[in-house]
């Protein structure tokens, strides 16, 4: 599903709706902290079925007690409305 990559004005105003997100190398990317490794793991079990319903998956890098979503429209080679109604669905959780 293609979605139209957001300009640059639009990103920055979207962006700065969210908490915690930023613009990095065309992704939009936040790190979320947790106390040990295993809340960190349980964070990704919880995001799982939100991203498969939305068929739509970050890119995930878990560390201990840290796990680091990047998001981008792979098929559009930008970001779009849908990565941000992903990151706004990972941080309801």
């Amino acid at each position: 599903m293609m979605c139209d990559v957001l300009s640059s004005d639009d990103l920055t105003e979207r962006v700065g709706a969210l908490h915690g997100w930023s613009v990095e190398d065309g992704k939009l990317v936040k790190t979320y902290t947790f106390p040990d490794f295993v809340s960190a793991v349980a964070f990704v079990d919880r995001l799982t079925p939100i991203a498969e319903a939305q068929n739509h998956h970050p890119d995930l890098i878990v560390a201990w007690g840290r796990v680091t979503a990047q998001l981008w429209s792979h098929d559009s080679g930008g970001i779009t409305a849908r990565d941000l109604r992903l990151a706004a669905a990972l941080d309801e959780l």
